[in-house]
């Protein structure tokens, strides 16, 4: 079995969705296909094909977030040493050496990446490029423009 990275807000988050889909959203399906059912002829009974469609999708995900839960390594930050060198769910305050531009990112797991909220995913560029640097290290990040240096400003654990 291959262990994919994850942080404890992650895996939060995760429970907290499928604990939601299966006490609230799999309960009002059931009962959407139930009443569509009684209204007779399921052939053309378009509330009810939507209904086992949205079966479909919401048990899909159910399996989905099961998956990925048995396949996470869970790694609580806070428990871990500062020593300015970057790892997995640090958050990691970096310059432009160029442009003198700053930036902010968590490192964190592929399902957990969002960009609007700073969070890169561990595979994405710059994060590879990031890991097991030290604080006032700088990191080469290849982008379509070509290569970007990022000096490495602060390591947080948070």
């Amino acid at each position: 079995m291959n262990r994919v990275p994850m942080t404890i807000d992650g895996e939060k988050a995760l429970h907290e969705e499928l604990q939601r889909l299966k006490s609230v959203e799999r309960p009002r399906i059931i009962q959407a296909i139930s009443e569509a059912r009684a209204h007779g002829d399921l052939k053309e009974n378009a509330e009810y094909h939507a209904a086992r469609e949205e079966q479909g999708f919401v048990e899909g995900r159910i399996q989905e977030i099961e998956g990925k839960l048995s396949e996470a390594h869970i790694i609580d930050v806070t428990k871990l040493e500062n020593t300015g060198k970057v790892l997995f769910g640090a958050t990691v305050s970096i310059i432009n050496v160029e442009t003198d531009e700053g930036r902010k990112y968590k490192i964190v797991g592929d399902d957990e990446a969002d960009i609007k909220k700073n969070k890169i995913s561990v595979n994405s560029p710059i994060a590879r490029a990031l890991i097991g640097k030290l604080e006032g290290d700088v990191a080469v990040v290849q982008a379509p423009g070509g290569a970007v240096e990022w000096e490495i400003d602060k390591v947080e654990l948070v």
